[in-house]
């Protein structure tokens, strides 16, 4: 599936047309964030996926830039601690989920249990689906017990964007910082991780479902999912409190 889906951006739309409309995203999602904090009674997830140098960071940064910072929450999920691991892998995930009122951003997630555990072959399959089972019931707390609007991206760059992105890093020295080896040994597993990937879009992915977002241009990235936020956050039909 992800191999017939495009990576760069369509032909509708040119590059100073979408810079224009994601300014304007970003600012009505901050106008919206403010009456969400406001109003207390919804609360928004948004979950960035993709491989090493998709861009989930910058997306972040980039779309979210006029929201308040008292109102929106990041949080990047690395490998577990000893005292993660020692309990379910959703209660590290759990304790960080939006309160009524806030924007919580997963750079990365609970999405990581079942795709790197499935390629390094950590869990078996049994286990993994096991687990798509307890992503989907997870969801369905937030989504009833909270009303949580829950937003999924997965940005999908080229194997060959990937390459020239990790190059940069090695060798660009406001970027060399981010630079890891072992991304090199990752890419290895790539068609491996595409299967996890579309695994995952197809058993969680009816309810809340994935948008898969071409990445390899990153003014089109961040228009898509800023037009995906705004779009959805409308559906609330925030206002202030009287």
């Amino acid at each position: 599936m992800l191999n017939q889906i495009s990576t760069l951006p369509p032909d509708s739309i040119s590059k100073k047309e979408a810079r224009e409309k994601t300014e304007q995203y970003t600012e009505e999602i901050a106008v919206m964030q403010d009456m969400l904090f406001a109003q207390r009674q919804h609360s928004v997830l948004v979950v960035l996926q993709g491989m090493d140098t998709s861009g989930k960071s910058t997306t972040v940064r980039d779309v979210f830039k006029e929201v308040n910072p008292m109102g929106i929450r990041i949080k990047s999920f690395k490998k577990p601690t000893d005292e993660e691991f020692g309990h379910d892998f959703l209660w590290r995930v759990h304790k960080h989920a939006p309160e009524k009122g806030y924007i919580t951003v997963f750079d990365r997630s609970h999405y990581e249990d079942v795709l790197i555990q499935r390629v390094h072959n950590w869990i078996d399959m049994d286990r993994v689906h096991q687990r798509y089972k307890h992503i989907n019931n997870f969801e369905d707390l937030l989504a009833e017990e909270n009303n949580t609007l829950i937003l999924k991206f997965y940005l999908h760059i080229s194997k060959e964007n990937q390459l020239e992105d990790l190059k940069e890093r090695e060798t660009d020295p406001t970027k060399k910082w981010k630079f890891n080896p072992g991304d090199y040994e990752e890419r290895k597993h790539w068609d491996t991780y595409m299967e996890a990937y579309e695994a995952a879009f197809e058993h969680c992915g009816k309810k809340y479902p994935w948008t898969i977002v071409p990445a390899d241009k990153g003014w089109y990235k961040r228009y898509v999912v800023a037009k995906t936020v705004y779009e959805a956050m409308k559906t609330l039909h925030l206002e202030y409190p009287q």
